[in-house]
């Protein structure tokens, strides 16, 4: 993968997701993590308060060819969901999917124990 991008284009390409929202709701960078970017909304017209990306994803979608198709999609169901959710989050997380993932845990930690 092309690495030509950097933090700041990461934080930029949410900021321009985040865009849409009201101009009477606030959003705001409240943290940086390493892994996630997260803002807060503060907004009594709307029922999101926390927005979360991955930086992985961020940074795929810097390199990508079609990224401005992509974020206006974003910035759709971002400013469909603010009135429906109160967490938005790129990419979201497939229930299913965590639910595997969580019972691979769970074998691999029961085998662990047995092996010991």
């Amino acid at each position: 993968m092309n690495t030509g991008y950097t933090i700041a284009e990461e934080t930029r390409i949410a900021e321009e997701i985040v865009s849409v929202l009201p101009a009477g709701s606030v959003a705001r960078l409240i943290s940086d993590e390493r892994d996630s970017i997260r803002f807060v909304v503060q907004s009594g017209a709307l029922k999101l308060r926390t927005i979360v990306f991955s930086r992985a994803s961020l940074a795929r979608l810097a390199n990508d060819p079609a990224r401005g198709v992509k974020i206006e999609y974003l910035q759709r169901d971002l400013s469909q969901s603010a009135t429906r959710r109160c967490e938005f989050r790129y990419p979201r997380p497939i229930r299913i999917l965590t639910a595997i993932r969580g019972q691979r845990r769970m074998r691999a930690a029961s085998l662990a124990v047995a092996m010991v």
